[in-house]
């Protein structure tokens, strides 16, 4: 990563230089050391750049507050805030969202913006321009792939917020900067971990949303949200809302894992925090430019639904059971198919068996672990996942001769028991041998020498 500054007296006044080598090394320290013509000490020393992410520029005008250089576990001043602002392509609504957040925020609270971008365009070219005017920090992550999605960026800007307050808000001013006194106030009143700007409580509205179908299908997924996670989705009315306010304290960014736009579902599944309230807001419309909203984001939502509902091993088990019933349609078509062509039904049994594991592996990939898909090679995965579904079919029989012969029980009877068993141990099977992360040496390797280290 490196920094570009757009202050000289900032990184290129030696005084200021020398006085900044001698700080606590915490987040903005590292962060500031990269790229500075103390670089190439900061890389050696262990601050290693991360991939994939490059700050395009950094803005701090003359007089406003700077990142501070604290430790990493020091307090920052009360009511400090970040406000995280995701950008794909936003040129034509920056300008204008910096004006705005000039006009609301109080000079009172200190205030950085930190916008994460994966544009095309000149969007990062548009915002160190405006940043320029603008009475408080500005910092541009550019990243080469958006893993993760907006849900990803915003993840990256938690990581980069140097407040006590972090506050997400779209870049098309639809979310009203003039609310994030109000929220980051609301939490402090509140003593909450997460406050939540809601278009459906009193006083709320949802008038920016552009027709019929948008707003229909924004209430069909905060009903199917609020139903498939009714506890921890308890007093948020807004869950699709994509503005709010959380202490950088109430959330490990480590542990979330976004797929596409709706972050705020995600913190409230995997990391929520135990106090949360409300405030209502008037969604806007869209400044300029359209909606980024499309039906390739609507399948990645119930792709994170799916993923969400999932993170319990009996909730696994379930779906990896229901996945395994669909694989008996294409298996028995594969039979019809093969037998009508005039092939012996066994070996017709065995092909189209391989089709339904097929199937399943194709569906448990994508939905059940899809974020465990990373710790093996894809060819890996199908030969441990094959081995173990054709396993499934060698054990079956001899565990129903066991059941029959053994302890005298029915056929029927016998063979239910079979497939459960068999069923259980290709779930355990599954897990343990396909999906679990694999000991490498270097990674022990490099546990032993952080325990020599320490």
């Amino acid at each position: 990563m490196s920094y570009e500054s757009t202050v000289p007296e900032e990184l290129g006044d030696p005084a200021v230089r020398a006085a900044t080598a001698s700080e606590p090394r915490g987040r903005a320290g590292v962060e500031r050391a990269w790229g500075s013509p103390r670089s190439s000490a900061a890389e050696s020393g262990g601050a290693r750049r991360p991939e994939g992410l490059s700050t395009i520029a950094l803005s701090t005008p003359a007089g406003a507050p700077r990142r501070r250089t604290e430790p990493e576990n020091a307090v920052p001043e009360p009511g400090a805030v970040t406000i995280v602002v995701p950008t794909f392509n936003e040129s034509a609504n920056v300008r204008e969202l910096l004006q705005q957040i000039t006009e609301s925020v109080p000079a009172r609270l200190p205030c950085e913006v930190v916008f994460v971008d994966d544009s095309t365009d000149d969007t990062p070219e548009v915002i160190h321009e405006a940043a320029k005017d603008c009475p408080f920090p500005v910092t541009v992550l550019h990243r080469e792939e958006p893993v993760g999605g907006l849900g990803g960026a915003v993840v990256e800007g938690m990581k980069a917020a140097g407040s006590d307050w972090i506050v997400v808000m779209d870049g098309d001013c639809q979310h009203p900067p003039s609310l994030v006194p109000e929220l980051v106030a609301t939490g402090e009143r509140a003593n909450a971990g997460l406050v939540v700007a809601s278009r459906y409580i009193k006083g709320g509205s949802r008038a920016g949303l552009a027709g019929g179908y948008r707003i229909a299908v924004s209430r069909g997924a905060t009903w199917l949200t609020k139903t498939l996670f009714p506890r921890k989705l308890y007093g948020i009315s807004d869950p699709m809302s994509g503005f709010f306010a959380i202490r950088r304290s109430a959330v490990t960014a480590e542990v979330l894992q976004p797929l596409g736009y709706k972050i705020l579902l995600e913190l409230a599944v995997r990391s929520r925090p135990r106090q949360v309230t409300e405030v209502p807001f008037v969604f806007q419309d869209r400044f300029a430019g359209e909606s980024k909203s499309t039906a390739q984001e609507g399948f990645r939502f119930l792709r994170h639904l799916v993923g969400l509902r999932t993170i319990s091993p009996v909730a696994r088990m379930v779906i990896f059971g229901l996945i395994g019933a669909t694989g008996f349609v294409p298996n028995l078509l594969g039979l019809y198919a093969l037998t009508a062509a005039g092939l012996h039904y066994v070996p017709a049994e065995i092909l189209a068996n391989q089709l339904g594991v097929a199937w399943n592996f194709l569906l448990i990939e994508h939905l059940l672990f899809r974020e465990r898909r990373k710790h093996r090679h894809w060819w890996d995965r199908v030969g441990r996942f094959a081995l173990l579904a054709n396993a499934d079919l060698v054990l079956r029989i001899p565990l129903i001769a066991l059941f029959v012969d053994r302890f005298g029980m029915g056929a029927l009877s016998a063979t239910a028991l079979a497939l459960v068993t068999t069923f259980v141990l290709r779930f355990v099977g599954t897990e343990a041998l396909v999906y679990l992360p694999r000991r490498s040496s270097k990674s022990a390797g490099g546990s032993r020498t952080a325990r020599r280290a320490a």
